[in-house]
């Protein structure tokens, strides 16, 4: 059976770096959930708000 409306996380890094993540998949080392979930575009949608500078920490001044 397949999941018509599959749930995400909203997940970040260290680097500060934002992804979405299958709910119920074990979490990949070195992402965080930040506390947005829901369907895929909801996800995308929050990612879209916060991530506002797209290079990783290390290279922002």
């Amino acid at each position: 059976m397949t999941d018509n409306n599959p749930q995400f996380e909203v997940v970040r890094n260290d680097e500060g770096q934002y992804s979405l993540w299958p709910v119920g998949k074990p979490m990949a080392k070195g992402w965080t959930v930040v506390g947005q979930r829901g369907e895929r575009q909801a996800c995308l949608d929050y990612i879209a708000e916060h991530w506002t500078d797209m290079r990783p920490l290390s290279l922002q001044h």
